[in-house]
């Protein structure tokens, strides 16, 4: 529905829906430095995606997503330039697992509040957001740098990118972070359909007085939880620092990868194998909306046009499910 919208605005301002969805599809897909660009784009998306489902199937909307993936962009790149003198094999290997940590301990906090206090977690992570952006810029400002808004380029030592794959995607700025988020993408569905930790998150986020009955802890299961989602995130950012842009600079909003990640997961029903997919949908959209304006014509606004209908309409089609389900409730406890 997303794609047909896009096409009656197109055709409303007179543009040639054919022409321009066939130049968006060529620029994600039509040689192999797009296809690069399109897998690079979509590389955090899987990860910041991965990392909000964990905590929706827990039950939770984990909004701070932004904030956690900007704190593993903002720590991986800290370690890598801190450490430069280390070998490759260590300090890449560090560089990423500084990331991981800041983004799960900054969703830790929002798990920890929620878990022993009850607070609203899409509340907490809201302000954590605005604390995480506010901070990562001060520490750029006056501490990774002398009030300069951009740290310097990290060492190849520390970096994602491999020629050989420069060199198959024909100078695309495609890396090696590619294989490990779609390795994540296999463990979190193995932790989370095979494995006890998955089941009681699942369980907790389906029915927590029936899991506390049952003997499992909530509380844990929702510190838990959110440590996972936050450390993903945070791998996410690790993408963009490590791989994507080889620094940080100042931002003057979150970085698109939290909410679009977000976006991702619901549109991929919180499925590994389906953020993937919609994961590649997206960085699809942003790569090739580049093309439209060049060849057809059509400006990169349609593009997030189409985006936010599809947004639109995968939470109508989450809010019909809810009333659907309550209604069904309310019938088989016999009340009209």
């Amino acid at each position: 529905m997303g794609f047909v919208l896009g096409a009656i605005i197109m055709v409303i301002f007179g543009y040639n829906p054919i022409s321009g969805y066939t130049a968006m599809i060529n620029g994600a897909f039509g040689s192999s430095f797009y296809i690069g660009e399109t897998l690079r784009q979509a590389t955090p998306l899987i990860l910041t995606a991965l990392g909000f489902s964990v905590a929706y199937n827990a039950g939770f909307f984990n909004i701070g997503v932004a904030g956690q993936a900007l704190l593993g962009w903002l720590c991986s790149v800290w370690v890598a330039n801190s450490l430069i003198d280390l070998p490759s094999i260590i300090l890449l290997p560090l560089s990423i697992l500084g990331g991981v940590l800041a983004g799960a301990i900054w969703a830790g906090i929002a798990g920890f509040l929620r878990a022993y206090f009850n607070t609203s977690e899409v509340i907490v992570t809201i302000m954590l957001n605005y604390t995480a952006l506010y901070t990562t810029n001060y520490l750029i400002r006056n501490v990774l740098t002398e009030s300069a808004d951009a740290t310097p380029r990290i060492s190849e030592g520390a970096s994602l990118r491999a020629g050989w794959i420069t060199e198959l995607t024909s100078n695309s700025t495609l890396h090696t972070g590619i294989f490990i988020s779609l390795a994540m993408a296999v463990i979190v569905w193995f932790l989370m359909k095979k494995t006890t930790t998955g089941f009681e998150i699942r369980t907790v986020g389906l029915n927590p007085s029936a899991s506390e009955y049952a003997g499992m802890s909530t509380k844990r299961n929702i510190i838990i939880s959110m440590l996972i989602s936050g450390g993903l995130a945070g791998l996410g950012g690790v993408m963009e620092g490590l791989g994507n842009f080889q620094n940080i600079f100042t931002q003057g909003a979150m970085p698109t990868i939290g909410f679009d990640g977000m976006a991702v997961a619901l549109l991929g029903l919180s499925n590994p194998v389906g953020i993937i997919f919609s994961a590649i949908l997206f960085g699809a959209l942003k790569i090739g909306g580049n093309s439209m304006p060049m060849i057809s014509g059509v400006p990169t606004e349609v593009v997030d046009i189409v985006i936010a209908s599809i947004i639109f309409f995968v939470g109508a089609n989450y809010l019909i499910r809810y009333f659907i389900d309550k209604r069904a409730r309310v019938n088989k406890g016999g009340v009209k």
